[in-house]
């Protein structure tokens, strides 16, 4: 799974850390999403796709080879 969460978190001006605030997570959580290294759960992708005002869909892709 890709996410657009490096290219969001720029657009609107947030490090890893607000977002992480804003998002209820540790900051290492958003650096390993970012990284590609964490999928994260159904409720951390939502909550992240509201803060950006994105669907679900538009922030994290899911690859056809997964």
């Amino acid at each position: 799974m890709k996410s657009r969460l490096k290219e969001l978190r720029a657009r609107h001006g947030y490090n890893q850390t607000e977002l992480a605030k804003r998002a209820n997570v540790s900051r290492q959580t958003i650096s390993l999403i970012e990284r590609g290294e964490y999928m994260p759960s159904i409720l951390i992708a939502v909550r992240i796709a509201r803060i950006f005002n994105e669907p679900v869909e538009d922030v994290f892709i899911i690859e056809e080879d997964e």
